[in-house]
């Protein structure tokens, strides 16, 4: 396991905007606070959403839509960067209104309603291609 000992730095509450992209949201605000690495918690619904599975035999996304209204139970990430851009690596929990659930990576929702909670580290982490997951993760 690789590691680098981080320490926070500001920490942030926010309410997402009604209609606009989730993960799209959190990249923008990253991007106009300057945060260049940080975790971050949120709840809420959404009105749709893509999720991706990455399929380790084929090292490919696979996209799952959804069309539905779904209650985000939660949505855990973090930001950092990736090919020059503020990055919001982002797996939810979803349930629909029958108590089932669906999760991924999210690729994109459009928000009803969401709260987050963000917590800025002292660092400035940069995603890489990884060999042997052909990801792009943390070379720690």
């Amino acid at each position: 396991m690789d590691y680098l000992e981080v320490e926070g730095a500001r920490e942030y509450v926010a309410r997402l905007d009604h209609g606009a992209d989730w993960r799209g949201q959190i990249e923008a605000f990253a991007d106009d606070e300057g945060i260049d690495a940080a975790f971050f918690y949120g709840l809420g619904a959404v009105q749709d959403a893509r999720l991706m599975f990455y399929d380790q035999d084929d090292q490919e996304y696979e996209p799952i839509e959804f069309d539905e209204p779904l209650e985000v139970v939660p949505a855990v990430g973090n930001v950092s960067w990736l090919e020059g851009e503020r990055f919001a690596h982002t797996h939810v929990t979803l349930s629909r209104a029958d108590g089932s659930v669906v999760a991924g990576h999210l690729d994109s929702a459009t928000t009803f309603a969401g709260e987050l909670y963000v917590r800025e580290f002292d660092a400035k982490l940069e995603r890489a291609h990884d060999e042997t997951t052909d990801l792009d993760l943390w070379p720690l």
